[in-house]
Formats: C-alpha cells, structure tokens, sequence
C-alpha cells in the first residue's frame, strides 16, 4: 500500500507548526523555561475540519474555537480523534448546554451566572468542564473578563460548584499595548487564584504576536491560529 503524497496544504501548515514551535523553544530558553511547560492550542476558527486533521496527524492534540455553532459541528466532525476542545470566546449562558457537550475546558467564565449555567449543564450531562477565569487586563468592565479584584472571589464561587473544575486563569493583551505588563499581571492575579487552589495552574495567555511575552510572564497555555493556519478568509456561509 502507497502512501499518499502530502497535500499543499498540509505542507503549510506543517512549515508554519515548524515555525511556530521554533519560537516558542526560543521563548522558553530566554525565559529559562521547559518547552514541556507549554501547551499549544490550535485556534482553528472559520477553518474547516480538514485543517483540524492535518493538525493531528502532526501531533497538535488541543483545538480551540469560539464560535458555538462552528464548534459543534468541527468537534462532530472530528469526534473519531482524541482532541482536547477549548471554547476560547465570549460564552452566552443560553449556550452552554451546547458547549459543555463538546468542550474539555472553557476559557472565558467571567460571571458567577455563567459559571451556574455550564454547572447545572454539565451535571445534567455528567461530564466535568474544566474552567478558567478570564481577567480583564485593561482594567475595563464590559468588555470581557472580570476585573483583576473580583477574580479571587469568583474563583471561589466556581471551584464550589458541581461538575465544574476551576483551572486557571486566562487573559487578551489590550489591542495597541505592550502586552509585557498585561500578562504580568495576569500572572499576579494566577498567583493571588492559586493561594487558595493550588491546581488551579493554568494561565492561558498568549497568541501569535505576542508569543515570547507570555512565555516570559509564566503563560501555560498559548492560543495560536494565524501564525499556525494563516491569515483568514471571510467566514462564507
């Protein structure tokens, strides 16, 4: 039996997982961190399934998305492989029956009624979600992440709720910043979660520019899409 030739598009993104894992090696050895420290999150929106199974075949075992509907039907799609599925986006309860059947762990819990809503799910569908609290790093209410000072109390409200599991923390560096400071202090907030919950040591922080500074303040998880898959194509229905 022959093996079929790569595809053109599975040498790309092959050339572009090669260059994103060389970064992150340099990123870990300025920092004076293991590259086994660092896990790599695939951000796979508005591309399609195929993409997700090339990422496999290359190793790449963690997906994110952040569209619900989009979601589903890829996770659907790719149930065959042993993924790990993150829901990385701004998250409406009304969703969360639908994502807590595809979801291993939730980034963006930012209120106690969103937390309630994926727990009272997640009971109903026996399943544990693991759960990570999204910092507002501008310091901004409303647009997404709880302010740093509500995040300890929050973390205690979720860690008590049944069928969820408190993780982590996980931040966006605001749009024209450096995101150096930003993810220092996602990091002090991490720090402040984990007196309390010592497992709760994922920080998710990171994406494709703005790699080495997430390493450099102790991200555990990165969210990369463009650098892996390219620049994006209108989403056409």
């Amino acid at each position: 039996m022959t093996h079929a030739a790569p595809s053109p598009r599975g040498e790309e993104i092959a050339a572009g997982l090669a260059e994103v894992e060389r970064r992150i090696t340099d990123a870990c050895a300025a920092a004076g961190r293991s590259r086994s420290e660092i896990t790599l999150i695939a951000v796979t929106k508005t591309y399609p399934a195929s993409d997700v199974r090339l990422l496999a075949g290359l190793g790449v075992a963690d997906v994110g998305e952040n569209r619900d509907q989009e979601a589903a039907a890829k996770a659907a799609e790719c149930a065959d492989l042993a993924l790990t599925w993150h829901f990385i986006g701004q998250l409406q309860t009304n969703k969360a029956r639908s994502v807590v059947a595809y979801a291993d762990l939730v980034h963006g819990v930012d209120r106690l009624r969103l937390a309630e809503a994926l727990s009272r799910e997640a009971v109903r569908a026996g399943r544990e979600i693991g759960c990570l609290i999204q910092v507002s790093l501008d310091g901004l209410a409303g647009r997404g992440g709880a302010l740093p000072a509500d995040v300890p109390p929050l973390a205690d409200a979720l860690a008590a709720l049944p069928g969820l599991s408190l993780r982590g923390v996980m931040g966006v560096a605001p749009l024209g910043e450096d995101p150096a400071p930003a993810f220092a202090r996602l990091h002090g907030v991490a720090q402040a979660v984990q007196k309390d919950h010592q497992h709760a040591n994922v920080i998710s922080a990171g994406m494709s520019g703005d790699l080495p500074q997430a390493i450099a303040n102790g991200a555990t998880h990165l969210r990369v899409g463009t650098a892996l898959l390219g620049r994006r194509k209108p989403f056409v229905r």
